[in-house]
C-alpha cells in the first residue's frame, strides 16, 4: 500500500480537509485495475502511436480543485507505481489561493519522503489560482482528476476575484471569509452538478486527443447514471464507467468515481 501524503502542516480553516472522497480517489488511482489501465495507456511503447517513450511527450497530469494537495501529492510522489513511468508532469489548479500554497507544500513534503525510491516521483510544475482548467492549452491534459464541489445547494458561492474577472463578495468578519472559502470546496448548486457540468463541457476540448482520461467523483444525488448516459452521447470516441464506490448504500453520501476516456 502506498503511503498517504501528510497534510499535518495545512490550516483547514480556509481549505477543505481530506475526507472519504479524497481517500476514495487515492484508493481508486492506486488500485490494481486503474494502475494497470494507466500503465498500459501510457507505457513506454505507446499503443496509439507506436512510438517509444523517448519519442512521446511526458504525460501531463492535472488535478482541478486540489484543496490540501493530498491527491496531487500522491500522484506526484508515486508516479511510477501508479502510472508506470516517472517522467510525468503534474499541475494543480484551485480557485482558492490558500489551497494552491498548501498544495505546493504537500507535494514537496510527499516527494521528499519518498526521495530514497530513486526515480519514482514525477516533476511537479506548480499550482495555479484559476477556475477549472483556466489557461491550460486545449488538448494538453493526459490525466485529469477532479473532486468537485458535489453537495446540492440552493446556489453557488461567488468565486474569489483572483480566479475570475468579477468581484468577490465583501465580508465583515474573518469567519465569514473562511466559511466562504470552505463553501467553494463543497457547494455544488442544483443537484450538486453546476461546477461539474461546466467541467464536463470542457473535457472534449482539454483532454489530449490520443490518450486523454479523466477521473471525476460524484455522489448519489448527482445522478451518476444520468451523467454517464450523457457522456456516452458524445460519440463513439468516448467511453465511461464507474471504477470505485464508497459510502452508505442509501442517501446522497454514497460516492463513486467515474473514469472518462478517449477510445
Amino acid at each position: 500500500m502506498l503511503p498517504t501524503p501528510s497534510t499535518s502542516h495545512v490550516c483547514f480553516d480556509k481549505i477543505y480537509e481530506p475526507s472519504e472522497d479524497s481517500y476514495l480517489l487515492l484508493d481508486a488511482l492506486s488500485s490494481v485495475t486503474e494502475s494497470t489501465f494507466l500503465s498500459e495507456r501510457f507505457k513506454a511503447h505507446c499503443p496509439f502511436t507506436g512510438h517509444n517513450q523517448a519519442e512521446t511527450p511526458s504525460p501531463l497530469v492535472v488535478e482541478i480543485g486540489t484543496g490540501s494537495g493530498v491527491v496531487l501529492a500522491f500522484l506526484t510522489a508515486h508516479a511510477k507505481s501508479i502510472i508506470g513511468r516517472a517522467d510525468l508532469l503534474t499541475l494543480g489548479t484551485d480557485v482558492n489561493s490558500f489551497a494552491c500554497l498548501a498544495t505546493r507544500e504537500t507535494v514537496d513534503i510527499a516527494c521528499n519522503s519518498v526521495s530514497h525510491q530513486d526515480g519514482n516521483e514525477a516533476l511537479y510544475l506548480d499550482s495555479v489560482v484559476t477556475d477549472l482548467s483556466g489557461p491550460i492549452r486545449p488538448g494538453l491534459i493526459d490525466v485529469l482528476v477532479f473532486n468537485p464541489p458535489y453537495v446540492p445547494t440552493p446556489e453557488l458561492p461567488g468565486l474569489p476575484a483572483v480566479a475570475t474577472t468579477s468581484g468577490e463578495p465583501n465580508f465583515t468578519t474573518s469567519f465569514e471569509y473562511e466559511s466562504h472559502l470552505l463553501s467553494l470546496s463543497y457547494a455544488g448548486g442544483i443537484d450538486g452538478m453546476e461546477t461539474t457540468n461546466r467541467l464536463l463541457e470542457q473535457i472534449p476540448g482539454i483532454l489530449s486527443v490520443d490518450r486523454g482520461v479523466a477521473y471525476i467523483l460524484l455522489c448519489a444525488q448527482n445522478m451518476p447514471e444520468d451523467v454517464k448516459a450523457r457522456i456516452r452521447t458524445w460519440g463513439s470516441g468516448w467511453d465511461v464507467e464507474t471504477v470505485a464506490q464508497s459510502g452508505k448504500k442509501g442517501g446522497w453520501e454514497k460516492l463513486q468515481i467515474i473514469r472518462i476516456w478517449r477510445t
